[in-house]
């Protein structure tokens, strides 16, 4: 693209690639077809609204950047005739540096996890990714065969024009100030033929009232070029209008310009009013966004003081409800507060601390008021919701009321710690839990045989954060939890509910007894006890942690991030009553070989159970040759 420009700077373009990841996502977004491409222009505007807002601020402290034109504005302009649209705004605008670093490269982290969610996602119908993960900007190619942006930042006396084909390059160099925004962003779009409806007034009107008609600065439409400017919306703060004349649609409009797509389970809007002053409005999405479980992620809650964006980035929710999208609006705090005054405020302590309780409280509401609804938003964001339980002293007790459970009595629905504490059989002292990382496999586990056969639930954990909340919890309403694959079983008190002495029908035979203390002189260093169990009814063996050190589940976890020094021997429990171990107990002293191998597979066996490999597959191999081997003769 040729360019013109002052004397005083270089005319040619430079071009330079992508990003790899970049290249791959423009690549994606090209030649993939999505449910609703209006998003672009959500996009884009939603850009154009942040770039004035941050003017806003920047100009606290540098009034004169607002020159003769202080009110914001975005300018949509349509050309019909030559299948053109371009979005214009007079915000904080970009220098050429700024320009390569915002349009060539992806600064989020989780780009590859997003872009193995595209492809994973190419062809399903419904497949609403583009508004979903907001990528922003890029989202301009998807209807674009070229895109044009032209940019001059606030205060300085030159411009810069960035140009890609998204087919894996772009140019940059320097524009004629002549054509260049007196300061802000002009991106143009030269639409792909199917895409020729955007450069249409009425197309442009409704997206824009359907999904941007409340970003903080008003959008007008140039419906042609020399045409004079109509309004679309009038950049009204949404949040500090009276909830009354606020509709469901209007909120879900606004949710929508956070960069969401899916409809918000909960919205949370308040004023508060006394020692601090401030409005929020925070919404609890319905689906899950690509990257909550990533490291890096930030929450989405925008700060504001006076209606001036401040920062995305002031942690306003602690980090178990980072899904939650909104914003604070402070009356309390100075325009010119610092990043590291907004870290160490007290003033942002109050608000955290009001906002967190407000929106946990809104969320029991829902759960009180429709179960099906709250059951969605588990699904969704539970295992987030208890990393709180293990972080949060403050709120733990309200956040376990809060929880929902997988068990043993759900069948397919979830249960309340309330229920299950309602639900105690008698002599039952503890809340117990298996966790693991397979939900069907959980449900299989022999370690769950006891305490089916006397009717007590058990919950069933297959999150990784279970394995360390439960280990620091002491407990729910005076009932400790107890995982029912560490140390004793303790269900010799609890009745069967077809007999009450039923019990005695496990009693372990001197025989019996006598195998158990070979089975333990035979495996010698690889457990570090063998012994009678009360917990299985159906299957010979399992493996529990002994009574003291973390769970098998736990340890397994801490193994596999190299953090757990040396793994506790597990116990090896017999079931006394199988008739497996019967028939073995009965096998003649001089029979030691046959009973060594025998002991070795039910090892093996309980490993296997326990989700793990046989510790020596060529032993086991041979073991499992040598005992049918001699079943054969």
């Amino acid at each position: 693209m040729t360019v013109d420009a002052p004397a005083s700077q270089p005319t040619t373009p430079e071009s330079r690639p992508f990003e790899a990841d970049v290249a791959k996502l423009l690549h994606l977004m090209v030649h993939s077809v999505y449910s609703d491409k209006d998003v672009f222009l959500r996009e884009l505007v939603s850009n154009a609204a942040d770039a004035c807002e941050k003017l806003r601020f920047e100009a606290i402290s540098r009034p004169e950047l607002l020159a003769d034109d202080p009110k914001p504005r975005i300018t949509l302009t349509a050309d019909a005739a030559n299948r053109r649209l371009s979005i214009e705004d007079n915000g904080v605008g970009m220098s050429g540096e700024e320009m390569v670093e915002a349009l060539g490269t992806i600064a989020r982290s989780g780009t590859k996890a997003f872009i193995e969610r595209v492809e994973a996602a190419q062809g399903k119908e419904g497949a609403h990714l583009i508004g979903q993960f907001g990528v922003g900007f890029y989202s301009a190619f998807m209807v674009a065969e070229r895109v044009e942006v032209v940019s001059r930042r606030a205060g300085a006396d030159e411009a810069s024009v960035w140009s890609s084909d998204g087919q894996g390059a772009f140019t940059i160099a320097a524009a004629d100030l002549n054509e260049a925004p007196a300061r802000g962003t002009r991106v143009t779009l030269h639409l792909l033929e199917d895409a020729a409806s955007y450069a249409e007034a009425w197309t442009l009107e409704r997206a824009v009232k359907t999904q941007s008609g409340h970003v903080p600065a008003p959008v007008y439409l140039v419906e042609s070029p020399g045409a004079e400017p109509r309004a679309l919306s009038d950049g009204a703060a949404l949040w500090l209008k009276p909830k009354a004349e606020i509709s469901k649609e209007d909120y879900a409009e606004f949710y929508r310009g956070l960069g969401a797509f899916d409809e918000p389970a909960v919205t949370t809007h308040f004023r508060a009013e006394g020692r601090h002053e401030y409005v929020a409005l925070a919404f609890t999405p319905s689906a899950p966004p690509y990257d909550l479980f990533d490291a890096e992620r930030s929450g989405r809650m925008k700060l504001y003081v006076k209606r001036v964006f401040i920062t995305d980035d002031a942690e306003l929710l602690p980090r178990y409800l980072r899904f939650v999208r909104g914003l604070v609006d402070s009356s309390d705090l100075p325009l010119n507060v610092s990043r590291e005054m907004i870290q160490e405020s007290p003033v942002l302590a109050a608000i955290r601390k009001g906002v967190t309780n407000r929106v946990l409280s809104d969320l029991e509401k829902l759960a009180d008021n429709d179960a099906e609804s709250f059951a969605k938003v588990w699904e969704a964001f539970g295992a987030v919701v208890k990393e709180g339980v293990y972080e949060d002293f403050e709120r733990r007790d309200q956040l376990l009321a809060l929880a929902r459970f997988r068990t043993t009595a759900s069948g397919d629905g979830y249960r309340t710690l309330k229920q299950y504490l309602a639900d105690l059989k008698d002599n039952q002292t503890a809340i117990y839990y298996l966790a693991g990382a397979e939900p069907e496999r959980l449900k299989a586990s022999p370690h769950l045989e006891g305490f089916r056969a006397r009717g007590v639930e058990v919950l069933l954990l297959s999150d990784a954060i279970d394995s360390f909340w439960t280990s620091s919890v002491q407990g729910f309403e005076g009932k400790p939890f107890k995982s029912v694959t560490q140390g004793a079983a303790d269900l010799s008190l609890i009745a069967k509910p077809e007999s009450a002495d039923d019990a005695s029908a496990a009693e372990t035979t001197p025989a019996v007894a006598a195998f158990i203390d070979f089975a333990k002189a035979t495996l010698g260093e690889k457990v570090s006890d063998v012994r009678a169990s009360d917990r299985l009814t159906e299957s010979p063996v399992c493996l529990v942690a002994p009574d003291h050190g973390p769970d098998r589940q736990l340890e397994k976890i801490l193994a596999g991030a190299g953090r757990a020094a040396s793994a506790a021997k597990p116990v090896l429990e017999i079931n006394p009553s199988h008739a497996l171990v019967a028939a073995l107990a009965e096998r003649a002293d001089v029979d030691a070989a046959f009973k060594e191998d025998a002991v070795g597979l039910l090892f093996d066996e309980a490993r296997i159970l326990d989700g793990e490999r046989p510790d020596d597959a060529a032993g086991f191999s041979a073991r499992l040759a040598r005992v049918l081997q001699k079943a054969l003769s």
